[in-house]
């Protein structure tokens, strides 16, 4: 993993067979990750994916 400030990071995850990657410790504790918390997975053909915390998410709708 290549840290490159302290509120980002950059990291590459396998994909396993069953689809599954596993978030970084790192990532986890940044992002207050924890069992049972539901992510989100958003995608773009041209842009790529982006992963955020459901919550995080529903509360930024909220918001606007």
């Amino acid at each position: 993993m290549e840290k490159i400030e302290q509120d980002r990071f950059i990291v590459s995850v396998k994909v396993g067979e069953k689809g599954q990657i596993i978030v970084p410790k790192e990532a986890r504790e940044m992002f207050d990750i924890k069992a049972g918390d539901t992510l989100l997975i958003m995608g773009q053909k041209e842009k790529g994916l982006a992963i955020m915390k459901a919550d995080a998410f529903y509360k930024m709708m909220e918001d606007k």
